[in-house]
């Protein structure tokens, strides 16, 4: 069967599942997206690569990456191969040099270990024809931040931020990192980036 690659373009929190995010994947030149339900930490562990934050300790699937360099075994790529009853199956191309294994994986650690080896990730057309939706009009890319915020809470946030110097909010960053509060660490980096770009 011939692969189809994707790419991540989404992550928000869900609009239909309480809990629980949709991470979004996208056909790679073309307008079909796969959108998937996934667990609150897988979420966490997606967005904290993508944003290129750095924890104190390692997450479970830094842990993983780590593990398998140690070991020099390599992921090359990430399929997402059948869909049943509304659940993606997904599993781990890994190789060592000598030789290719296939693992079984939960779609979500599948991606979030994509995003640390930056592996590609694929699927089949029979998954994106079933499970797909086709995007019109523009083109749009989303990455919100993963704990979901009422305006009010948002508006605290910044606010609260605004009143300090830049060398302050570097140090509430790395206590927030060190504290592993990473919704923090976003507000606090949104605002960093807020101040260099005006």
């Amino acid at each position: 069967m011939k692969k189809i690659k994707l790419d991540i373009v989404g992550l928000s929190y869900s609009q239909t599942q309480s809990g629980a995010y949709a991470l979004v994947l996208g056909e790679l030149n073309g307008r079909r997206r796969l959108p998937i339900i996934i667990g609150s930490f897988e979420a966490q562990a997606i967005a904290i690569e993508i944003e290129k934050m750095t924890p104190s300790r390692p997450l479970t699937h830094d842990l993983f990456k780590s593990l398998a360099g140690n070991y020099n075994i390599n992921i090359q790529e990430i399929i997402i191969y059948n869909l049943v009853e509304g659940i993606f199956y997904a599993k781990l191309i890994c190789s060592d040099g000598k030789k290719t294994s296939e693992i079984d994986a939960r779609t979500s650690d599948a991606i979030a270990l994509a995003v640390r080896f930056e592996c590609p990730i694929y699927t089949y057309e029979f998954i994106l024809a079933s499970a797909g939706i086709v995007i019109e009009g523009n083109e749009f890319v989303f990455l919100e931040n993963i704990e979901p915020q009422t305006e009010e809470k948002a508006a605290s946030t910044t606010l609260n931020y605004s009143s300090l110097s830049e060398e302050e909010l570097k140090i509430k960053l790395k206590d927030a990192l060190a504290d592993e509060a990473y919704e923090k660490a976003a507000n606090i980096r949104d605002e960093l980036s807020r101040r260099k770009s005006s």
